[in-house]
């Protein structure tokens, strides 16, 4: 088993400079000869189970839910959707999930269409993928009458490569993958997705001149 160092090693004498003098060699010397030792192979990390990516989200698609009475309100319908290993940094993913959040489908839809980024596309073909599913398999009647309930982005896994610098140096290189999340929901969207009950001028008044009344003054009488 060589080492790391050797094989690196191994790359930079027998890689390059050998490929562009093959047409100099003799013919009794074959160039699969040159071929290192070693070598780097990523396959095999796709092929593990924890990097298939996560798979319980799409398990709220199966919840059963009880008979509702008649005087309950009516519960919304929601479906749930995820595209897992993207080859997208999740940092990136993060501000285009946040940015269709409390949106309406149709809202979202075109506001990525003008989004001239890589992770507005995949986010643009799950939420469509997800408002086919929540008409032909979730049994919702209209299909512009749901918004993005929740929109989140997470991340994948890591895979290190190595970058040849000069002088025999090496670096390492991080190819980041992410997993995207999607729920869409029944029903208009609220006025206020991040604010529940967002309060007037009068009333941040009344709360700061009773918070300021509450105060306590240290080493006072």
């Amino acid at each position: 088993m060589q080492s790391l160092r050797q094989c690196v090693t191994q790359l930079a004498v027998f890689g390059r400079p050998m490929l562009n003098r093959t047409n100099a060699l003799p013919s009794t010397v074959k160039p699969l000869n040159l071929i290192p030792a070693c070598s780097f192979h990523v396959s095999l990390i796709f092929n593990d189970k924890r990097t298939q990516g996560p798979t319980r989200f799409l398990n709220h698609n199966k919840t059963i839910f009880r008979p509702q009475k008649p005087d309950e309100e009516r519960r919304p319908a929601y479906v749930c959707n995820m595209r897992a290993n993207i080859k997208y940094s999740p940092k990136n993913m993060w501000y285009i999930a946040a940015f269709v959040r409390g949106m309406s489908v149709d809202e979202a839809v075109k506001q990525l269409s003008f989004l001239q980024k890589k992770g507005a596309a995949i986010a643009k073909e799950v939420i469509l993928e997800a408002q086919r599913m929540a008409v032909e398999e979730h049994n919702v009647e209209f299909k512009s009458n749901l918004w993005v309930a929740e929109s989140f982005a997470t991340k994948g896994i890591v895979i290190k490569g190595l970058r040849r610098h000069a002088r025999g140096r090496k670096g390492v290189i991080h190819y980041r993958y992410c997993h995207y999340f999607v729920r869409l929901e029944e029903g208009p969207p609220p006025k206020n997705y991040y604010l529940p009950y967002p309060k007037s001028g009068e009333e941040l008044l009344d709360d700061w001149l009773k918070q300021m009344h509450m105060r306590k003054v240290t080493n006072s009488l």
